[in-house]
């Protein structure tokens, strides 16, 4: 998501040391680690409020199928690709070709 590497993150270390202190820094990382904990524990109550206002028949719902981007792959592209569960896989003559196998060139294929 943010591609810090090693590096990086020490600079910013370095940068933090500068800027507030060897004092103030112990303190600075442990207000930053309780904020993150809050909005962790605020974006899980949400979710869990969503999930129960939308009722028992959303319960396997997830947030991320929420994204349009994901939306689209997930139900149009799986589809396309034979990947969707429920598909069985390309047939002929009603037999389901096994993974890799192709179909003889004489058949209509469907």
């Amino acid at each position: 998501m943010f591609d810090l590497s090693i590096g990086k993150l020490l600079i910013l270390a370095v940068i933090a040391l500068i800027v507030f202190g060897p004092n103030e820094l112990p303190k600075m990382a442990s207000q930053a680690g309780r904020a993150l904990r809050d909005l962790r524990r605020i974006a899980e109550g949400a979710k869990n409020d969503l999930r129960e206002g939308l009722g028992p028949e959303f319960a396997d719902l997830e947030l991320e199928d929420l994204n349009p981007k994901r939306f689209v792959q997930k139900h149009l592209f799986d589809d396309l690709n034979g990947d969707h569960p429920n598909s069985a896989g390309p047939r002929v003559n009603g037999a389901v070709l096994a993974p890799g196998e192709r179909a003889p060139y004489d058949t209509d294929a469907t």
